[in-house]
């Protein structure tokens, strides 16, 4: 039986046995005001709507609103949309007619009304539970900037991007994915700005997934990237309204899940997860440095390590005599090569900021930091390692906090030790052919059709304004062509400020 039924009977004994006669299911039968009295039932579960407007505006304009005079003539063929042009003073109302969508809309919080001797139903959104309001960020804070996140639930996500957008151009496509969880996910993006292939592209790949749940956006993430072996994320995620925004208006597709805050968008450039939103929001000239910074540490927190453990086991040559003599004296009673060390440091500091993430917040941050400075200490007095290793894990660790996309943190951390492999078995020589390796794989990525080394290579010069360096706002007046090709002006020339004419 897929097909609604006539008979109120029929149709409320089957939903009563799919549903497994759970409790928290609500059926309430009225008799309308009819001259012959015609029966129905609102359904609904509870704790997933407005009671107080159930009862309110459906239950009461059943019973209340419907006049005789009205109800002559109606066949019960009528009886639905009678009920939804002169009864029912909701706006949210659509019409059902088999009961795979009628399960659905029912589990997702819709109001289900039934009336006997018609074979259509009637669902009525009047949604509400309990859910985290809008509060801070609190994996991509800022100094200056908007203080809201997205939160789990999909209407108040795109609540918020619609009070950042007020344009009759920004399109939201919402579909259901997953078998039994049939979770709502939305397609989110600017039309006449987005380049229409890219769309076509996120819906076939959402189209093809076939799953029985989806949890949070990670899982989508996963089954629509283009690349399925590589360890550098392809595909960037926000938590942040005013970021997802910014992306949007760049010509970025953005994906939407309902129980997760965090948005995916889509197509993402290697060079993204070194911006910070807080980047836009202060001077040019500032942020441009403290871009250097992150790419200045991102080379740091990668090889470090294996410099160290290259240079201190092959080629000695190259560091000056004081600091080999001082070198040499720390690892005078180190009973382990230089590799071994910086394996034991990273696993150890490893643990430790894993520890930190998964205690409670309140002493996780103590630990992962007192830890590292009490192990450390103490594997230096007891000549396990040396006080230069210590340094250099210090530092490298520190250099990997410094990124704002923490998939990248967790990218170069995963990096790091497939380097140190080579750099003490082959010294720089193999230092130089992992690089090698990894710029071959970086420009053989693509993130939905685009090259994920846009800008750098082939490199453009003219897509440099937003990369590495940052023009002033005035001078940023096109939007990136390695995103789109359509309506690439996004201000006016001339807006550069000048002091008064005198």
């Amino acid at each position: 039986m897929t097909q609604i039924g006539c008979s109120l009977d029929d149709n409320v004994h089957y939903i009563k046995e799919s549903l497994g006669y759970s409790n928290d299911i609500v059926i309430r039968e009225v008799v309308l005001n009819t001259l012959e009295p015609v029966r129905a039932a609102v359904l609904y579960a509870d704790g997933m709507v407005d009671s107080y407007l159930v009862q309110a505006v459906l239950i009461d304009s059943l019973l209340y609103k419907i006049r005789l005079k009205e109800w002559e003539g109606i066949r019960e063929d009528e009886f639905v949309p009678f009920l939804k042009e002169s009864v029912l003073t909701v706006g949210d109302m659509g019409d059902l007619y088999d009961f795979p969508t009628l399960f659905t809309a029912l589990l997702s919080g819709c109001v289900i009304i039934l009336v006997d001797g018609c074979s259509q139903a009637i669902h009525v959104g009047l949604q509400e539970w309990k859910d985290r309001g809008v509060t801070e960020p609190s994996s991509q804070t800022v100094i200056r900037g908007p203080r809201e996140s997205f939160t789990e639930t999909l209407r108040t996500n795109i609540t918020l991007l619609r009070r950042r957008i007020s344009s009759e151009k920004l399109r939201m496509e919402i579909s259901r994915i997953g078998e039994e969880t049939k979770t709502e996910v939305a397609i989110v993006y600017i039309k006449g700005i987005v380049e229409e292939g890219v769309v076509e592209e996120v819906r076939n790949r959402l189209d093809r997934i076939s799953i029985d749940g989806i949890l949070e956006s990670g899982m989508i993430e996963e089954l629509i990237q283009d690349e399925a072996y590589t360890p550098f994320p392809t595909i960037s995620n926000s938590e942040r309204p005013d970021v997802v925004a910014a992306n949007l208006l760049e010509g970025r597709v953005a994906i939407l899940v309902d129980g997760t805050p965090f948005v995916l968008t889509v197509p993402s450039l290697f060079v993204e997860f070194f911006h910070s939103a807080e980047d836009y929001y202060q001077r040019f000239d500032f942020s441009t440095l403290i871009r250097m910074l992150r790419f200045a540490c991102f080379f740091i927190a990668l090889l470090a390590p294996s410099l160290y453990i290259a240079i201190t086991t092959f080629h000695q040559e190259m560091l000056p005599t004081q600091l080999l003599i001082s070198l040499a004296a720390q690892r005078e009673g180190v009973p382990f090569p230089a590799f071994i060390e910086a394996i034991m440091m990273e696993v150890a500091f490893e643990i430790l900021r894993e520890a930190g993430i998964r205690m409670p917040r309140a002493v996780g941050q103590a630990i992962s930091i007192v830890g590292t400075l009490v192990i450390g200490q103490a594997a230096v007095e007891a000549g396990i390692v040396s006080a230069a290793m210590v340094i250099v894990v210090s530092i490298t660790a520190i250099s990997s906090f410094i990124f704002p996309a923490s998939n990248m943190s967790i990218t170069v951390r995963i990096l790091r030790f497939p380097l140190m492999v080579l750099a003490a078995s082959f010294g720089i020589y193999g230092i130089i052919v992992g690089i090698l390796a990894l710029v071959l794989h970086l420009c053989s990525l693509r993130s939905f059709g685009v090259p994920y080394m846009e800008s750098f290579a082939p490199f453009s010069l003219k897509e440099q304004r937003d990369t590495i360096f940052r023009l002033p706002r005035w001078a940023l007046d096109k939007r990136p062509e390695s995103i789109t090709k359509n309506n690439l002006r996004r201000q006016s020339k001339g807006i550069k400020p000048l002091p008064p004419q005198k």
